[in-house]
């Protein structure tokens, strides 16, 4: 049941593929070369300058806790000690008091990123070559999800060090077909080396109303008055701190904080998003230089930079509408107050571990993991389902949701034009090999190892070198094997060098990108570039070729002035694609969702469900998309019972099927459109054999029908239902979990059925066939 569509790109925002989700994949057995040999030949040089920066002793303390500290989707320049005129003032003190850097570079991508950061080599190689939601089979072996265990997390390693080690927050490395209540967990974080986790599994959380996970289980969102996600995980962190230092204060631990903010959607209370009243009326062209001169005056981009030109698909802000301009603000106050409000809790973590006397003696390292998004496109979104499926939303509807912007009604994004302000000076987004999808902002601080308070670093960094940096700064060798597995060496490149010499010449050499098809290389003060079109042969890609030392946004494209140049380069990226496992090269990306590999969980034709039962990703529920399937409920019911069957979804999309008023009733909810399938009678007292069919009459469509007792009892025609992904909420039976799919019973709660459930079967049918639209 390998399912491989081809989807209608015309919509997709320019050509530009964006957004950031998840892939899944195992097994990769590649064995890249060594390249971190030149991290060893620093390694006496690095330690010396720590040590000659630390104590009196020469020796590094006994104890250096470690903490990374992650953004999502948030930009290079959106931080105020990046140029933002965005209020950060407790990263804005982290940079005071550390080292910024200004040539640190990531995948384009979450969980590439992620995994690179947590092994310190490159993603392919370890296996996660796309996001984790994401299951291309197995001839790409190289993107189906998952970490590989010949590359052992940092947790691993530390823990083996005598390290306790937390995450919190976003972890998005495990297949998410794996993300069930059963596991299997061996990729969930406590199978990755780390002692506790609190946090959601999945590419992204609505923060008023997480599915979260407790180490190896669903818990509950806590009941609490204006509780808020990311306030919810530094409150975990500073507990799991507090447990550790009070009960074994001689062991050091390893925080790994993964806020799902700045990734959509963008959720926060009302006064951060008032805080910026007026600040974004000029509009993006005019903040997008005003942050440009702010970052030459910083020092934080060469004084020589010129400003990208405007993105493909992006207005003059003196072009738009009244209400484009009035909606689009909007949506740029609630990013910005979205991050104020992240700033403060990364605040609240800082101050306790200061106020504990921790600070001093702990690597804090903060990125974020890609550049900005422009999944919102030319609008923007209040629907996040809508925009991952690639349905342009109204500007009508737009407006209507101003007020509820950053609530638990509207999952707010910004348009394109706001994500290439994030990205100054750079042009283009996530999901690209330019410079906007890669190049993003790092913060190292370390009293005990780092002297240089606020100094810039321009040294080459890639992130696959931040955990080979705490291995050597920490004098941790890698172990050859991890349980029982034999290990990869490091890609990553120590840059300890840096913490004493700013002046130092950059030991990375060389680093390949590559996402969605799309493809780079650096080298040397060199990169090469190029942009995939979705459907062409690679090879007839068009490589753009660019002296980044001497032109830091990628504006000077010099491959007809030097083809000998562009040459070299391109063989480069082709030698170290082979080294790291990147062949062969795939295109997909969202429409990868509808893939279900043959070997994946996913890839049966009956699903069994029982009452009681815990509730169930998106991802690991049945892929309905473009199918015919049944869903059969066999119940007691007695006049006046009430209450849902199965949900999956939200007020944002999904399914429901359930009993109101004695009448048994469906509901599609496809974000643009409800349907609605009511029994046209009462139902009897009894024992009942509940049925909801739905029969494909063609792409996307179909008749969708209620039957009792094998009696046909309503109908609804669906036109049009969601091509890609359902919802972004899971599944439960007997009841509707955090947001309710239908507005009839959103003021009843979890609306749980009142009689009783034998099961709940879904059986697909194969009839999704190849077609275009």
């Amino acid at each position: 049941m390998n399912q491989k569509l081809k989807w209608n790109d015309t919509i997709i925002f320019k050509g530009i593929a964006i957004c950031s989700i998840l892939t899944m994949l195992a097994g990769c057995s590649y064995r890249p070369e060594a390249s971190g040999t030149r991290a060893l030949e620093e390694s006496v040089k690095a330690k010396s300058i720590i040590r000659e920066n630390q104590s009196e002793s020469g020796e590094p303390p006994s104890k250096t806790n470690i903490a990374y500290i992650v953004l999502d989707d948030s930009g290079f320049a959106d931080l105020g000690s990046y140029g933002s005129e965005i209020k950060t003032p407790h990263l804005d003190k982290l940079a005071e008091n550390g080292l910024r850097y200004n040539n640190f570079h990531v995948t384009p991508l979450c969980s590439p990123t992620r995994a690179s950061l947590l092994t310190g080599r490159n993603h392919h190689a370890v296996g996660m070559g796309s996001v984790a939601n994401f299951d291309y089979g197995p001839e790409f072996p190289n993107k189906r999800g998952s970490i590989i265990p010949a590359a052992a997390t940092v947790a691993e390693v530390l823990s083996e060090s005598g390290y306790n080690t937390y995450a919190l927050g976003k972890w998005h490395l495990a297949p998410t077909s794996q993300v069930t209540p059963a596991g299997p967990y061996h990729n969930w974080p406590l199978g990755k080396g780390f002692n506790r986790f609190y946090g959601f599994l999945e590419d992204s959380a609505d923060q008023y109303r997480p599915e979260l996970t407790e180490d190896n289980h669903p818990v509950p969102v806590p009941d609490k008055d204006n509780y808020h996600f990311s306030e919810d995980i530094v409150d975990k962190s500073i507990q799991y701190a507090l447990d550790n230092i009070t009960a074994s204060p001689d062991t050091p631990f390893f925080m790994y904080m993964a806020f799902g903010a700045q990734h959509q959607p963008h959720q926060v209370p009302e006064k951060y998003i008032d805080m910026y009243d007026g600040v974004y009326d000029e509009g993006w062209d005019v903040i997008r230089e005003q942050r440009f001169e702010k970052q030459k005056e910083l020092g934080i981009i060469p004084e020589n930079t010129e400003l990208a030109p405007t993105n493909p698909g992006v207005e003059k802000w003196d072009d738009l509408s009244d209400d484009h301009k009035k909606a689009f603000i909007r949506m740029k106050q609630t990013y910005a107050g979205f991050l104020t409000h992240t700033d403060e809790q990364i605040g609240r973590f800082i101050d306790f571990l200061e106020e504990k006397g921790e600070l001093d003696n702990t690597i804090i390292v903060f990125l974020s993991d890609n550049g900005a998004s422009a999944i919102g496109g030319e609008l923007g979104s209040v629907n996040q389902a809508l925009a991952y499926n690639f349905i342009p939303e109204k500007i009508e509807d737009i407006v209507g949701n101003i007020e509820v912007m950053g609530g638990e009604r509207a999952g707010t994004d910004y348009p394109a034009g706001w994500g290439q302000v994030s990205n100054t000076p750079f042009k283009f987004y996530k999901n690209s090999t330019y410079a906007g999808g890669t190049h993003t902002p790092m913060i190292v601080h370390w009293p005990e190892g780092i002297k240089d308070q606020g100094g810039i670093r321009t040294q080459y960094v890639h992130v696959s070198d931040v955990t080979a940096t705490i291995y050597d700064a920490l004098g941790i060798d890698v172990p050859k094997k991890v349980k029982g597995i034999e290990q990869l060496p490091l890609n990553g490149t120590s840059f300890t060098y840096t913490f004493g010499d700013g002046g130092a010449k950059s030991v990375k050499k060389t680093q390949y990108f590559e996402v969605s098809g799309h493809r780079a290389i650096y080298h040397d003060g060199w990169r090469a570039v190029t942009m995939h079109k979705k459907g062409e042969p690679f090879e007839k890609d068009v490589w753009e070729l660019y002296q980044v030392e001497k032109d830091f946004s990628e504006i000077h494209d010099l491959a007809k002035k030097e083809p000998k140049k562009l040459l070299e380069m391109k063989d480069l990226w082709q030698k170290e694609a082979e080294k790291n496992g990147v062949l062969p090269l795939s295109d997909l990306f969202l429409e990868a969702f509808a893939n279900v590999a043959d070997d994946s969980p996913r890839a049966r034709r009956t699903f069994t469900y029982y009452p009681g039962m815990s509730h169930l990703s998106e991802s690991a529920s049945p892929p309905i998309i473009n199918h015919s399937y049944k869903i059969d409920v066999p119940i007691t019911y007695h006049n006046g019972d009430e209450g849902v069957l199965i949900a999956l979804g939200n007020h944002k999309s999904g399914y429901t099927l359930y009993i109101k008023d004695n009448r048994l009733i469906y509901e599609y909810n496809a974000g643009f459109a409800r349907y609605k399938a009511i029994s046209e009678k009462d139902l009897n007292e009894g024992e009942l054999a509940i049925r909801f069919e739905f029969d494909k009459t063609g792409d996307y469509a179909g008749i969708g029908s209620l039957y009792v007792n094998d009696k046909k009892v309503g109908e609804v025609e669906m036109e049009a239902t969601l091509p890609y992904k359902t919802s972004f909420e899971g599944m439960d039976i007997g009841k509707d979990l955090l947001y309710p799919v239908s507005p009839a019973y959103e003021d009843q709660g979890e609306f749980a059925y009142t009689g009783t459930i034998e099961k709940v079967v879904l059986e697909l049918e194969n009839n999704v066939e190849a077609t275009e639209k």
